[in-house]
Parts: C-alpha cells; structure tokens; sequence
C-alpha cells in the first residue's frame, strides 16, 4: 500500500508534465484503439496504475477542450446579446439564423460523444478500491470529477440537441454504436439520471495537483454541488437546486467557509462631475486564474497558447481585434444589452453623504449599467501606433472577458444568480431580491425574508450567511465588507436606490415573475458574452410554457424586429441543432 504512496507522488510530476502541454493527448498514437480517436487507452482492461489513470483524464480533458469555443458560442451567438459583423464566418451566421446544417463544423455531437466514451470506459475500468497508508481511497477525486464532466457533456447535448442518446457504458466498436443510435431521451431524463448518478459524490473534493502554467488546476474541474443545481434547476425542483447551490456557497474553501459575493465593482468616481471618470474592481476579477481559493472564477477549461498546438481557442480573434483576423472582428455587443445596459437607473454616491441618479445620455456605454462599458471598448477613427499591412490601425475593439488562451465556464456570479433564480421559484421572491439588491447575511435574512414566510421558516433557517462571515456593504467601505448585492456590481448603490425596488401588492406568482425577470435581466448585466445568454431564456421560456419569451428577445437583438426570426423561434423544435 505504501508502494502505492510513493507511486502516486512519483505521476504527480509526470501529470504536471502532462497539464503543461494542457493535455495534447492526440499527438500520442498509443492512447489510440482500432485507429478511433474515440477512446483513449482502451487496451487497457482495468486501469490500476496511477499513471494510467492520470493519463486517461488528462485525455478527458484534451477532449473537452475540443468543444470549449462552441460551449461559448453556442449559448451567445444565437442569444441577443451580441450581433455579428459582415467578417462573421458562414458557420458563425448559421448559428445565428437558426439555419445550421451538417456540415456545421459547431454542429459536431461526436465530439460530445468523444468525451463521454473516454469517460465511460474511465468509469467502467478505474480501480476505486486502491487505498494508500491512511486508508483513503486513493483516486476517488478523479473518479468523481469524472462523473461530473461526463454529467456536464451531457447537459450541453440535451441542451444544444433536445432528445439524445444515454449510453453509459464505453463503446468500442461501431456496431455497439448503431445499437444505442434509434434510443433517445430528453431533457427531464438526462436530469434525473445524473441527479441520482452525482448524488453520492456531492460532497467529493475536486482533484488539484497546485499551479500549471501559472493556473490552479481545481479550476479545471466541475464542483458537483453546483452541478447537481443546475440539473435540480433545470427539472424544475427549485428547492433541491437552491440547497445544492448553497451547500456549495457554504463549503467552497471547506467545512463551514465562505464565499461572499465581493464587493468588486465598476463605479463612478465622487469627485467627478463630469461624469467621465470611473473605478473598476470589476473587470479585473476575470483576469485571475492563479488561485482557487478566492477567485471569481470556478471553472475553465485549459487551452493551448499558440494555433499550431490544436486546441488553440478562438475567441480572442472572434471578440477581439488583432493581427491574426485582421483587425476585423466577428462579434460585437448587440442593440438589446445597449439599450437594456443604459435603461439601468445608476445610484451614485456623492460626496456630499446624499444618493442621486446618474444622467442619462453618457457618451461610450456609461449611461445605467456600467459593466459594458468596463468590458468592451470599441474606439473607431482613432490614432494609434499599430501599424498592420503598412497602414495605421484606427478602429479596433477589446472585450475585457476574452483576453486569455483558457475558456472560462462557470464563475461565482453565476452560482449566485442561479440560487437567487432557484429560491424565487421555490417560492421565495423576497429572498431572491435580497440576493439582487442588498447580498445576504443573516441579518438580511431575519428582517426581510423570514417574516414574510413563516410557514417555510425551517427552510429559509438551512440558509445560514454568518453576518460575521459575510458583512455587507456601506459606505463607509470598510475593509472587512465583502457582500453586495449583484446589481450593485454595475449600478451604484443599489442598496439605496429608490428605482430598484421590490413589487408588494401583488400575488405570490406575480411577484415571481417580476423578479424572474429582474434575474434574467441580471444575468444578461453581469455574464453577457459568456454564453449562458440563450440558455438562460430557454429555461425561462420553458418554465412558462411561452416559447416567445425566447423567440421576441432574439428576433429583437439587432435593435431591428425580425418577424422571420420571431416565427422560426416560437417553434421550439428550432431551438435545436439536428443531429446527422
């Protein structure tokens, strides 16, 4: 057992020999069985020796990181959140249009499938019984993270493709394949299978073998608490989706830590009555993939540094201007994030101790919200020291959220907006509002949320946010305050503004969709250009069983209304790729 030990220890450098390739596994032809590129080391019957089994998820994660621009893309370019220029590619514009055929190189299931072999045949052949000197199951954190990234391909398949075939053993054969082809689930019973598949590793920490490339390596990893939320969100069991984020809130830097929203956030400056000037804490926390710990981000997945390694990502050159697309980009920020960014009543703070809306009509995206304007810059007929092709480069555009080689997936924001989403439809609204306006502590929760839910207050007391642990903005801003509300990251004080405010004389169901909508809208303030875009109105649209909450949105993007766009939408089956 001890050999074991010192084993392990031993393929811990060869697996950051390994990540500092970021995982270029195709290039080895003996991972490859029969000639497929489907499985990796199926000539293995069990996989016993760490190496191996280092190996095949490293393997996993090299073929992940083949759908990590279309996990972006896919959820963005068919949203309304960003529009497309006339350099856009044929492939980019079908995406867009809702026409995507074939030979789409982002309509590629296999690819998902790839992933999903590798991790069948991992789970059908890993050896969890290995127990090293202290009797802990030695690989128990891969086998789990395994599980989770087997659940999360899944979810983007159901997602992206409606009705898909379940198989969850390894296929190694093409005849095994045409057996599973005719059998396809939904939605609903991808959810429920992997509920029940994740459950019992809820609480498994993910695996983390220290720094790559200057990267934590546990944010190469899915958490399956959060996981697990959004399956329960998705089915529609809003509370079990809410304890799950919570419960991963609650223990993201151990047993009975915190992880407060922060108090990052893009304001104008009080002395500036011009209202030119800003202080960003915001867009820099999309920067930081050097520790786990605290950071907003939580998950990614790992990319190559140059085109010539094979899994380069593209999106800088698709978001961004630069010399490798000619300073011509393909994405831009849509007319319906402007228009929804500027309608946003800003809250400033003077310095005369009094709280007043900031004016309309700023020039460059400072009007309402201010995250746009601190993510994208677009500066047309400018002088510059660029020179490309021997001309000057006047026009160019950067978006802030796609500056490095690795694809961002899910970060802190998200987890919180998705438990302000679960608990408004759990029957909660005020609760979801506060996560919004204010942030949580228990303070919050005793005066605002208890007393209105006295039925529910077991549920509501599971919720524990230490005031201690999470202490709330003022402005005073003192060092120890690291919870706002979400709102608040981009529209001043929101704690204290009078335009943000909560419906009181209304049913219970009206009340949920207010606020609904307040969280979509957010979701679109705080993660636009993310991908969760379409995603996002799809759930809602389902759970209303109003296919033109989706279809009046995207038919809208352009700031123009496309009635053709509309009608293609309100038939669901559109929302769908096809598979061939």
């Amino acid at each position: 057992m001890n050999n074991i030990s010192h084993t392990w220890n031993r393929q811990i450098s060869l697996l950051f020999i390994i990540c500092s390739l970021l995982f270029s596994a195709s290039a080895c032809s003996d991972f490859i069985y029969d000639d497929s590129d489907q499985v990796t080391y199926a000539d293995k019957s069990i996989l016993t020796d760490d190496a191996d089994t280092l190996w095949a998820v490293a393997g996993i994660m090299n073929k992940m990181q083949v759908i990590a621009d279309r996990t972006v893309l896919l959820g963005e370019v068919r949203g309304d959140l960003v529009t497309l220029t006339n350099d856009a590619a044929a492939d980019l514009r079908q995406l867009a249009d809702f026409s995507t055929d074939g030979d789409n190189k982002y309509n590629q299931p296999r690819d998902y499938y790839a992933i999903i072999n590798n991790c069948n045949y991992y789970l059908a052949n890993a050896d969890t019984t290995l127990r090293n000197s202290r009797n802990e199951r030695v690989f128990i954190k891969e086998y789990a993270a395994v599980k989770a990234f087997r659940a999360w391909t899944y979810l983007q398949l159901a997602l992206n493709y409606g009705r898909v075939p379940l198989i969850t053993a390894p296929i190694l054969s093409l005849e095994e394949a045409e057996n599973y082809a005719g059998t396809r689930v939904d939605l609903g019973e991808i959810c429920r299978y992997f509920i029940a598949d994740l459950a019992p590793f809820a609480n498994t920490e993910t695996p983390g073998y220290g720094s790559i490339r200057n990267t934590d390596s546990k944010l190469f990893y899915y958490p399956i608490n959060v996981l697990l939320g959004d399956l329960y969100l998705w089915s529609g069991q809003y509370r079990e989706a809410a304890q799950c984020y919570y419960r991963y809130i609650s223990t993201r830097n151990g047993s009975n830590s915190a992880y407060p929203l922060t108090t990052n956030a893009v304001r104008f400056m009080q002395n500036d009555s011009r209202w030119m000037s800003t202080r960003d804490q915001w867009r820099y926390m999309f920067d930081s993939e050097t520790s786990a710990a605290n950071s907003e981000l939580i998950t990614m997945i790992p990319g190559d540094s140059i085109p010539s390694e094979g899994n380069y990502s593209q999106l800088r050159d698709l978001f961004n201007t630069n010399e490798n697309n000619d300073y011509r980009s393909s994405i831009v920020p849509s007319q319906a994030i402007i228009n929804l960014s500027a309608a946003q009543k800003y809250c400033h703070y003077t310095n005369g101790g009094e709280y007043i809306a900031a004016p309309e009509g700023l020039d460059g995206y400072r009007s309402g919200d201010l995250r746009l304007q601190s993510v994208y810059t677009n500066l047309e007929n400018v002088g510059g020291n660029i020179i490309f092709n021997g001309k000057r480069v006047t026009n160019y555009s950067v978006f802030q959220k796609y500056q490095t080689r690795n694809v961002h997936i899910l970060r802190r924001a998200m987890v919180y907006l998705r438990l302000a989403e679960a608990l408004n439809r759990a029957g909660f609204p005020r609760f979801a509002f506060q996560v919004l306006k204010t942030g949580v502590n228990n303070s919050v929760i005793d005066s605002e949320v208890l007393p209105y839910y006295p039925a529910d207050s077991a549920f509501i007391a599971s919720f524990n946010f230490p005031n201690t642990a999470y202490v709330l903005e003022t402005t005073a801003g003192l060092a120890s305050e690291n919870t706002m509300g979400i709102h608040s990251r981009g529209s001043g004080y929101s704690a204290a503004n009078p335009y943000y405010t909560f419906v009181e004389d209304s049913s219970l169901d009206a009340q949920m969709e207010y606020v609904e909508d307040l969280i979509i809208d957010e979701e679109a303030l705080e993660c636009a250009f993310e991908g969760q875009r379409f995603y996002d109105l799809m759930r809602v649209a389902l759970r209303r069983n109003n296919p033109a909450y989706l279809a009046g949105r995207v038919a809208r993007r352009s700031g123009v209304f496309s009635p053709a766009l509309q009608a293609t939408l309100m038939d669901t089956n559109n929302w769908y790729l096809k598979i061939n």
